[in-house]
């Protein structure tokens, strides 16, 4: 009997997890390195992770919306059909918030440690990795956090330098430490179901918010790292420096959330994410900061309905490190250099929760085609899949940042279409349309070429 290839999976995040399951239940022999352990009873981890679990979630527990036609909805549709495991594990452990997917942090990450555990295939080696064969087929899926040693491997490998900016992530309070009297239900226009709790405020108390913040103390940059924050998930300290107004129109917008007891839209609102399915902790969305802890309790609990909320975890910033990869990356996700080496999460320029599992995803399909000694076509233009990696490998390289999943990513509509529908809802709910119709052939192609059934190769095409 011939012995099934192997594939080496660096990175215990969500990529890396994805790209094994995927490769395994496609026939392959996985090797799965992380370098998060626990030795002699401590913990051995990253400067932003807290546990040596599979999956751990840094910052939210969202991902994003599954309102019907919206990008990131079209992108895990795609992940669905294609029977991504991880988005499987985030559908089972789901907690109520609203119109999007928010899991459990804990249980999320259970469920893939077990669906791993329970994989033959997969063989699990709790080491750091330092150094790549370019021969042997290798998925590199270290996250934003990659350690110092690896990423000097991937400059040599690449031949580029890596860059690095600061990624953000927001508080969660106790759910009992909640003033209930001071805040109300709502979901934003009354889309989905009402699971964030909203925290109204009046003109006098924004503005006594907004002078606090702006005056607060920062936490002191290290000196070996340069402040390079991503656009979209900026601190809101940095949001607030731009004007007084500026949290108003960005994380603490009150349109579409009236008050259901005043009958009446709040000046500002900040809004509340439940974290886990007992919804005993609450996230501060878009509240992320770069402010010392005691500045963080003091400023935070200005807001009402938290004056004496206990946090659980403050807000804080970490290293995100990722390729230029408009300048190495092929369109299957492997270094141009070195074809047998494929870069997956947020290593790859992806932004994101889900568009990094979509990543590893593809890296897994990809990899396994080529163990197989096949040749894998690239998803589709058309698809999500397929416009998110055409931007991270097609973008300007002088200019590239990373990106989240969006229509603007994907083919616009044809000029007499875009005409006849002005409704920019119909032209997403068409993109959308389109999208599907192509994804369908390109994984009935890859289910066809793939080993064993459509469960054993993990990719069904009518999910």
């Amino acid at each position: 009997m011939t012995a099934a290839p192997r594939i080496r999976v660096i990175g215990g995040g969500l990529a890396g997890p994805e790209a094994a399951l995927v490769a395994a239940r496609r026939g392959c022999q996985v090797e799965l390195f992380e370098m998060r352990t626990m030795i002699e009873g401590a913990l051995r981890s990253t400067p932003a992770h807290r546990t040596a679990s599979f999956a751990e979630l840094v910052c939210s527990n969202s991902l994003k919306s599954e309102s019907e036609n919206t990008a990131p909805w079209l992108l895990k549709q795609e992940m669905r059909r294609a029977g991504s495991p991880l988005i499987a594990c985030a559908d089972a452990s789901a907690v109520p918030a609203g119109h999007a997917l928010a899991v459990d942090r804990q249980e999320f990450s259970r469920l893939v440690e077990s669906a791993i555990d329970r994989e033959s295939r997969i063989t699990v080696h709790r080491e750091e990795v330092t150094s790549l064969d370019p021969e042997g087929i290798t998925i590199v899926a270290t996250g934003p956090l990659t350690s110092a040693a690896l990423c000097a491997e991937i400059c040599r490998l690449t031949g580029s330098g890596q860059l690095a900016f600061y990624d953000s992530i927001s508080p969660i309070v106790e759910a009992d430490s909640i003033d209930m009297d001071r805040v109300y239900f709502a979901a934003r226009y009354d889309k989905g179901t009402a699971d964030y709790i909203n925290c109204p405020m009046s003109r006098e108390e924004y503005d006594r918010f907004y002078d606090a913040l702006i005056a607060a103390e920062g936490v002191e940059g290290k000196d070996w790292e340069k402040l390079e924050y991503f656009e979209s998930c900026l601190p809101i300290e940095e949001l607030a420096r731009r004007g007084r107004d500026t949290l108003r129109y960005g994380p603490m917008k009150p349109v579409g959330l009236r008050d259901p007891r005043t009958g009446k839209t709040p000046w500002a609102v900040v809004q509340l994410r439940s974290e886990n399915l007992r919804a005993d902790s609450y996230n501060l969305v878009g509240l992320q900061n770069h402010l010392k802890y005691g500045e963080q309790a003091r400023i935070l609990r200005l807001i009402p309905g938290l004056e004496k909320a206990n946090f659980l975890r403050y807000g804080q910033i970490h290293r995100n490190t990722y390729l230029n990869s408009p300048r190495v990356l092929s369109p299957i996700l492997a270094l141009r250099q070195h074809p047998r080496v494929f870069i997956a999460g947020q290593l790859s320029g992806v932004e994101g929760y889900t568009e990094s599992i979509a990543t590893g995803l593809l890296a897994g399909l990809y990899a396994a085609e080529i163990a197989h000694g096949r040749r894998p076509a690239p998803a589709p233009r058309d698809s999500a899949l397929g416009s998110l990696v055409n931007y991270i490998t097609h973008a300007d390289p002088e200019r590239f940042q990373p990106a989240n999943i969006t229509f603007d990513l994907l083919p616009p509509l044809d000029e007499e279409m875009r005409k006849r529908q002005r409704d920019k809802r119909e032209r997403h709910r068409i993109q959308c349309e389109q999208a599907l119709a192509a994804f369908a052939p390109w994984a009935g192609a890859l289910l066809e070429a793939g080993t064993g059934s459509p469960a054993a190769s993990g990719f069904p095409v009518n999910a």
